[in-house]
């Protein structure tokens, strides 16, 4: 019965779903201080391709190579942030835009490491590593009733989906803390937070240090899921989904970029007969939004609203309102 219901195809498009809600929450997070980065295909990049190297090359762990591209990925994003501070608007869009294309240019020339246009193959497969170890310890998917491909694609799903829900935990509770507001304050008026004693330069590199590293992270897993990268996956065209999920779903809350991956993530998967004009379509998206609702599908309003009526707030507001009477 489980493995009727389990469908391999299904699950790794549920897998691409989440890795996109992490990149939409990476966007989320330099956008949480004002700064529009579009560097985030080429932090993607340098995750995937350091450790797809490393586990290829070195025979490293998969954690370990994901670890040491996310990090390194991080470092990069300190490197871009700190002399990127004076640009503001279009501008760093425009210079943190040109930084992924020169990351994706050295991918492709640097033929004797990253084996250039031709991407890397073969790279170790997250699941099919777990399956092998577990194995080793006399686990077999037949005892729950699964084939193995089954398994390998069920187990890198729940993988994902519990480090999407940590990482949009750990986030929506640095929005409460002295960090989140200090993102807030700053992207609300830059002047006045400084005047308030707020680090700018601080907040503002930690922002993108850390939307760096979620990039990085994503890419990383992006590498061990599907087992081959390209310089073409981390193209200007994925900066541009990667910033559609945030317009498209609002940046004010991390569930609009989370909104926006799932959805734009499903959609071409729903409407494959016309998946090849989705990028006309994320343009088109991208008029009407700005027009239309320029602060995204999903903001605090809709959020306090849906608070509003669902039945426990509803419950302590009625309450609230006798004791006051």
């Amino acid at each position: 019965m489980l493995a009727e219901l389990i469908n391999p195809y299904y699950l790794q498009v549920a897998s691409f779903i989440l890795i996109n809600i992490i990149l939409g929450v990476s966007i989320y997070i330099t956008l949480s201080t004002g700064q529009l980065s579009l560097a985030n295909a080429g932090f993607m990049g340098i995750g995937a391709y350091t450790s797809a190297l490393l586990t290829l090359n070195f025979d490293l762990p998969i954690i370990v190579g994901i670890l040491a591209g996310t990090l390194l990925a991080g470092v990069f994003g300190i490197l871009i942030g700190i002399p990127t501070l004076r640009l503001q608007g279009v501008y760093l869009a425009i210079v943190t835009l040109g930084f992924g294309e020169v990351i994706r240019v050295i991918f492709v020339n640097w033929e004797s490491m990253t084996k250039g246009a031709v991407g890397l193959s073969g790279i170790p497969h997250m699941g099919r590593e777990l399956l092998n170890t577990l194995k080793d310890f006399g686990f077999d998917p037949k005892i729950l009733g699964l084939q193995n491909n089954q398994f390998v694609f069920l187990a890198i799903f729940l993988i994902l989906l519990g480090v999407t829900i940590s990482i949009i935990t750990f986030f929506r509770r640095q929005n409460r803390s002295r960090v989140g507001r200090a993102f807030a304050a700053i992207k609300l008026d830059e002047k006045a937070a400084e005047s308030m004693g707020i680090n700018i330069t601080y907040y503002k590199v930690l922002a993108f240090a850390q939307g760096a590293l979620v990039a990085g992270f994503a890419g990383a897993l992006f590498a061990h899921v599907l087992a081959y990268i390209s310089p073409a996956d981390f193209a200007y065209h994925r900066a541009v989904e990667i910033l559609i999920f945030a317009v498209f779903g609002g940046s004010e809350v991390i569930w609009g970029p989370v909104f926006g991956a799932l959805f734009l993530t499903v959609m071409p998967e729903v409407l494959r007969f016309i998946s090849e004009y989705r990028y006309m379509i994320y343009g088109l998206i991208i008029i009407i939004m700005m027009a239309v609702r320029p602060q995204g599908l999903i903001d605090v309003n809709i959020l306090n609203w849906v608070k509003l009526k669902t039945p426990k707030r509803r419950q302590k507001h009625g309450t609230s309102s006798q004791k006051s009477i």
